[in-house]
Order: C-alpha cells, then sequence, then structure tokens
C-alpha cells in the first residue's frame, strides 16, 4: 500500500513537472541594439542675386608652342621662301602641276652654288628661270622632276629669284623660289650701313686735302683722283684717273706758289697735277686751306657696278661717303 502511493505520488509530480516546462518560453540571447547614423545632405550653397558675377577660368587652346627662331649670321633673318604657285584655271586633271619646288639651304654665300629641288606631274619637261629685277635673263631646259645646282656670283647680293614653269598655253602652271642670300663681309667702320657690301675692305694709301669750298682724296688701289664740292652746284662730286708721273711732270708750279695768298696752299704732286690741269676743279674748290694728308686707310662699297656707293677713310678718322653717278657726297661720323 505505501509502495502504491509511494508510485502515484511520484507519477503526480512527474506530469506536473511536464505541464510546466511546456509552459516556459525559451530564451534566446539577441545583440545589443546601436545607434545608426542616418545620411544628412549637405548644405549646398545658395548663389545671391544680388553677388557679382564671378570669372569662369578657361583654359587656353591647345595649340603647339615654338622656340626661338634661328639667327642667320648674317643680317636679318630671312629664309628662303616658295611662294605660292599659280595653277592652270582649267578643271582638267591631266593638266600639268607643280608638287614642290625648293632648295636646300635657308641662305646661300655669294660665289657657292645653290640646290634647286622639283617635281611636277602631267608634264614631261619644264623651264627653271633665274630673275633679275623682274626679268628671265637665264634658263635651263629640265625633266620634270630633278635638281639642278646654280652657280652665284661672289658679288651677288640681296637675294635669288627663279621660277619653275610647266606645261605651254592655257595649261601652264609656275611657281616662284626666293633664296636670301648671307653677307659675307664686314663694314670697315661704324655705324655700318644697312646694305652688305660688296667686297671686303679694302687698305690702301690715301691722299686728302680740304679746299675753301670742298676737297680731294686720291685712292690708290684704284689709281682714282675724287674732286668733292662744296658750292652747292651739280655734280656734287666727280672722279678722274690719275695722270701723273713724277718723272715728266713738276711736283708743283712756281707761278702758283708765288701768287698764294697768306694761309693757302698749293696742291702737290698728284693732287696738284689735276687741280692745275682742269679749270673746272681749280674754279668750283678753290685754294687749299691746308696741306695734303697721306695716311693708310680703307675703301669699301655697296650697291650694284652700275649703282656704287663708295666709302673711303678720311683723315680725321670719319668716312666719306660718294653716293652714285655723283649725286651727293657726304660725312659720316663715328659714334
Amino acid at each position: 500500500m505505501t509502495r502504491l502511493r509511494f508510485l502515484l505520488l511520484l507519477l503526480l509530480v512527474t506530469l506536473i513537472a511536464a505541464g510546466c516546462g511546456a509552459a516556459v518560453q525559451p530564451i534566446v540571447p539577441t545583440a545589443r541594439p546601436t545607434l545608426t547614423p542616418s545620411p544628412t545632405a549637405r548644405p549646398t550653397d545658395t548663389p545671391d542675386r544680388d553677388a557679382p558675377p564671378t570669372a569662369t577660368a578657361t583654359l587656353p587652346p591647345d595649340t603647339p608652342s615654338f622656340g626661338p627662331s634661328p639667327t642667320p649670321l648674317f643680317g636679318s633673318p630671312l629664309v628662303a621662301q616658295a611662294n605660292p604657285q599659280t595653277q592652270p584655271t582649267s578643271a582638267n586633271p591631266n593638266a600639268p602641276r607643280i608638287e614642290f619646288f625648293t632648295t636646300d639651304v635657308a641662305a646661300v654665300a655669294p660665289g657657292d652654288g645653290v640646290n634647286l629641288y622639283w617635281s611636277t606631274r602631267n608634264a614631261v619637261g619644264a623651264n627653271i628661270y633665274r630673275v633679275v629685277n623682274g626679268v628671265r635673263n637665264q634658263v635651263w631646259n629640265v625633266g620634270p622632276d630633278g635638281s639642278l645646282t646654280v652657280p652665284t656670283n661672289r658679288r651677288d647680293r640681296g637675294g635669288l629669284e627663279f621660277l619653275l614653269v610647266v606645261g605651254d598655253g592655257a595649261q601652264t602652271a609656275e611657281q616662284t623660289l626666293m633664296i636670301p642670300l648671307a653677307c659675307p663681309d664686314v663694314w670697315f667702320f661704324q655705324p655700318a650701313p644697312e646694305a652688305c657690301p660688296l667686297n671686303a675692305a679694302q687698305e690702301t694709301l690715301v691722299i686728302e686735302q680740304s679746299f675753301q669750298t670742298g676737297r680731294m682724296v686720291f685712292i690708290q688701289s684704284t689709281n682714282t683722283v675724287y674732286a668733292l664740292f662744296n658750292d652747292g652746284r651739280a655734280p656734287a662730286w666727280i672722279s678722274l684717273p690719275n695722270r701723273y708721273d713724277p718723272a715728266i711732270h713738276p711736283e708743283f708750279d712756281p707761278e702758283f706758289a708765288n701768287a698764294l695768298p697768306p694761309g693757302f696752299f698749293q696742291p702737290l704732286r698728284v693732287l696738284g697735277f689735276v687741280w692745275r690741269g682742269n679749270d673746272t676743279v681749280r674754279n668750283r674748290l678753290g685754294l687749299g686751306v691746308e696741306s695734303e694728308f697721306s695716311f693708310n686707310g680703307f675703301v669699301q662699297s655697296a650697291g650694284t657696278d652700275d649703282n656704287e656707293t663708295l666709302f673711303v677713310s678720311s683723315a680725321d678718322g670719319s668716312v666719306l661717303q660718294f653716293l652714285p653717278r655723283g649725286e651727293v657726297w657726304q660725312i659720316i661720323t663715328p659714334p
């Protein structure tokens, strides 16, 4: 009996325990909540209606920049240049055309040869002209393309001009090529003229004497006597060849010497021979106001052979300039 009660009691406790366990919810551990930042819009600048406008930066155009231009050894910067070609007005695709006409130097020294290069299309031959003062004075009959070496003269100055022509009649194309000439010589004095001298300065014996209305100059290298007048009449100067021979001509004329007023001088030898023998020279110059000076000087020229300007050393350190054809003479004073 006692045993039966014990079993019943044990069964009751077990049932009660099972009923309580079903009613209890299991506890599941969860992570502790954390603060999560919310995105906030940044404030934006609101343009002031009364604010002055702001300049907008503009990038410079993407253009190439170049370094210093090369400077030629003589004179101002000059380069060979082919002028735009003249092509036939016809739309005929078979009409002659010039592809190029050029040289391989920026400038050529006078006396050196210059190389010409050209190429044409639709032509069986071509003509190359040397142009001087607008006149075609030399011509070379050449092929439709090729090269040509043209000699130059030591006295050439300024530049060279060539003309390439292909075709004939209405079907003609032509192009001009200009090539500068370098200046190979320098002037013997300052300030130097802008023109290039025709030659290097030549040292020579110079005899000079001043007169009442001008002066006389003898240049031994050319054996020439120059009479320079200050009387305002034309010509302003003349040149005469030296005919004085000391073996047969006297140095001076005693009659002129005895008739000279005090303080005046009779020119002697080379100058005296011209002065006494040429009435125009003697009358326009008058009497010598000082005796002659003999010294080693320089002579140099510019221009062309038929339009030459002469520069001669003077006894006082200045330079005498004789413009072409006896028009004017003047004194260049050194700085």
